[in-house]
């Protein structure tokens, strides 16, 4: 359920409706409006909401029918920004991150880094570890590849996105990521969500291949639960029967989550078509649909490529998709 404290309420009233809560089996987790305050109790006791509704400073409680509670908009009606050096996900703000499929070598990131930093994107993305359907495929350098992506960010003033795949790997991705990512396949790695949970920094979560949208919100709770409010959800298209493109990209969820959930969402559309010629498209549809950044696949030699290099953009394919995604976006009166 969630407790609305009447505006200006006291920190006092505040933490004493937390502690009522508390003492009755529940876990309170506090957003703070910009006129009042919201505590969401989650738990699974039974309480009479009469007995909080009496409590000095509380204006109204409200129970929520839905499955989860601190993504959706009850809980936090006005959107959640989230600022990663500078970069803004959520509002009006757009954030774009690019970068290569795989770390490969240090040259190969170095040359395509630089070019991004020239085209003004200040995310860098690459996988260190990768999660291949088939065994004898490129798995990435592991740990190297970490240190590769940070290296290389530092001298051109980015910051680092990289996908962790296991719970005992986020000790090691703390010292070289500034957004930690979760993959399709680990969407419902729940025991990894919850250890994200009690991180500080924030996660970018990846709709599974055929996650419902109620699903995708359930693993970002999981997050949220733990004390982490810092999730940025990721639309990277769903498996269906259709074989032409990689994936089908569901730009209606965009407006579908925004509807209901406070976090940004942002699009891959090189992982949803699979296809070099279709993420531009895809990229300015996602915009035009409200989606509040873009992860994009980018390679200083896409025909080289060790993973992925059919759905990569060379730099300069990229550089010309910024400027026009950056002029869409001031029609849309948003800003990347």
């Amino acid at each position: 359920m969630l407790i609305v404290m009447q505006p200006q309420s006291s920190e006092e009233k505040i933490q004493k409706v937390i502690s009522f809560i508390k003492e009755r089996g529940f876990e309170a987790h506090v957003s703070n409006g910009a006129d009042h305050t919201v505590i969401g109790a989650v738990g699974r006791k039974v309480i009479d909401k009469r007995d909080i509704e009496l409590l000095d400073g509380v204006s109204e409680v409200i129970r929520i029918s839905s499955p989860y509670k601190l993504v959706s908009r009850v809980f936090k009606p006005e959107d959640t920004i989230i600022d990663v050096k500078g970069v803004k996900f959520g509002g009006n703000y757009i954030g774009m991150i690019a970068g290569p499929c795989s770390v490969e070598t240090y040259d190969q990131v170095d040359a395509t880094a630089k070019k991004l930093a020239e085209a003004g994107v200040r995310v860098l993305r690459g996988g260190a570890f990768k999660p291949r359907t088939s065994p004898y495929a490129f798995q990435g350098l592991g740990e190297e590849g970490l240190k590769i992506l940070k290296e290389v960010a530092d001298k051109y003033n980015m910051a680092v996105t990289s996908e962790v795949m296991e719970v005992n790997q986020i000790p090691m991705f703390l010292k070289y990521v500034d957004i930690l990512q979760v993959g399709a396949r680990n969407m419902q790695n729940f025991n990894l969500l919850k250890a994200l949970g009690e991180i500080k920094k924030p996660v970018l979560l990846k709709r599974g291949l055929s996650a419902t949208v109620e699903e995708l919100l359930m693993s970002a709770e999981y997050i949220m639960a733990g004390g982490n409010r810092e999730v940025i959800l990721c639309e990277r298209g769903i498996r269906t029967f259709e074989h032409i493109t990689r994936n089908t990209l569901d730009v209606s969820a965009i407006p579908v989550v925004q509807k209901i959930s406070h976090l940004p969402i942002v699009v891959d559309p090189s992982h949803a078509t699979g296809l070099r010629d279709k993420v531009a498209p895809m990229s300015k549809a996602s915009v035009a649909a409200g989606a509040n950044g873009l992860i994009i696949e980018v390679h200083n030699s896409p025909e080289t490529a060790l993973c992925d290099g059919a759905q990569s953009l060379c730099p300069e394919e990229f550089s010309v998709l910024f400027n026009d995604l950056k002029a869409f976006a001031t029609i849309m009166k948003k800003s990347f």
